[in-house]
């Protein structure tokens, strides 16, 4: 039988926040939320609201809840419910668990970053390396983008302690082959450490495939509220001395959570299931073929020019024009696009854009092919 066509219209009825003339293409920056979500959390404040560990129908409803939420991140992650916790967000958590393996480092070890990286996923290694005396080395990337694994393989030696590495770039929408990294990471006997924000929403993570040892990602990312969530194995996590108050059993969470947000990534996961990944990356896909196939002269494309080893995430210059002045003017007709840097240092200083960066455009799929086309007509309008 052959598959049923993607109803966008459907998708998008589920989402009161895309009511709107606006084309959102802002997604990298954080999706907007169905509105299963919104009462999720709502119905957690007007009904649930309390701290866990009472007598009382509240409190138990809040321990069921952290329960559940917990189930439901080691099934969107494929790992152990143990395994899987929450924080403020992926660079919190990301700077908290640094801290915890650098109880564990020594002067002269060594972390390697890449060109591709988010800085959440690089400077709390800059820091611990600054107070503990580490080397931190960035691997390069090849003229289209893609990961150096040459230069990787090159960078490590007997005391890298770390591989740190992208799933995705959220500047240039680049994916990167996280097996190949996680395997000469371990190949070198270092730690395999991936950062999942950008890729949260374009596609299915399971840490056992990937064969990562901690990997961080961000609900609001992928359909949920303002929240972290992250995976450190099991055995690792037990090896480690963690920065925790005493009474607390959960080894990272290091207070209390905002339990409404848990209901709210509950609710995402299950959004996301209703959904299906499959029709999630084929709309997807045509989007970004679309979007490639029009791109109009005197834009320059930053990135893959195939849907080929990407995410619809688009970072591109207008000749002529600064980045900043672009938004600006597509703003004005209604389509919200990002400029600068988006925290992406290390690329764009490969990329040669510096501090104003380049226009980013990210396609998620309750966008539509008439928002694409929309898109495309306004760049046209706009060449120099």
């Amino acid at each position: 039988m052959a598959a049923l066509a993607f109803d966008v219209d459907a998708v998008r009825a589920r989402f009161s926040a895309l009511r709107t003339p606006t084309a959102l293409f802002d997604g990298p920056g954080g999706t907007q939320v169905p509105d299963s979500v919104i009462e999720a959390i709502t119905a957690f404040l007007r009904e649930s609201n309390a701290n866990l560990g009472g007598a009382f129908g509240s409190s138990r409803r809040s321990d069921a809840l952290l329960t559940q939420a917990r189930l439901t991140a080691a099934a969107f992650l494929r790992c152990d419910p143990d395994e899987a916790f929450f924080g403020a967000n992926m660079t919190t958590l990301n700077f908290a668990l640094t801290r915890t393996l650098g109880r564990t480092l020594r002067a002269g070890d060594e972390i390697v970053v890449t060109t591709l990286d988010h800085d959440g996923n690089v400077s709390p290694w800059l820091e611990l390396a600054h107070d503990l005396d580490l080397t931190v080395r960035v691997v390069g990337v090849h003229d289209d983008t893609t990961l150096d694994l040459a230069d990787l393989e090159s960078k490590l030696n007997d005391r890298t302690r770390v591989v740190a590495f992208p799933l995705a770039s959220n500047a240039v929408g680049t994916v990167v082959d996280a097996s190949e990294v996680a395997a000469l990471a371990h190949d070198a006997g270092a730690l395999a450490w991936a950062d999942a924000v950008h890729y949260g929403p374009h596609g299915p993570i399971d840490v056992g495939e990937l064969d990562v040892d901690v990997l961080l990602c961000s609900p609001y990312k992928f359909f949920g509220p303002h929240l972290g969530l992250a995976f450190v194995r099991g055995d690792l996590a037990a090896a480690w001395r963690t920065y925790k108050v005493r009474p607390s059993e959960h080894p990272f969470e290091t207070g209390t959570l905002p339990h409404e947000l848990l209901a709210g990534f509950v609710a995402a996961v299950e959004y996301i299931d209703s959904v299906g990944w499959d029709a999630i990356r084929a709309h997807e896909h045509a989007l970004g073929r679309r979007f490639l196939d029009g791109v109009p002269a005197g834009i320059t494309l930053h990135g893959l020019p195939t849907m080929e080893g990407r995410v619809p995430t688009f970072a591109f210059t207008v000749d002529g024009l600064a980045p900043r002045a672009v938004a600006e003017a597509l703003a004005e007709q209604g389509i919200a696009v990002w400029d600068g840097d988006y925290y992406a240092v290390e690329i764009m200083r490969a990329l040669g854009l510096g501090a104003a960066g380049a226009v980013r455009a990210g396609f998620v799929h309750y966008n539509t092919p008439a928002e694409v086309e929309r898109l495309l007509a306004a760049l046209t309008e706009l060449r120099p």
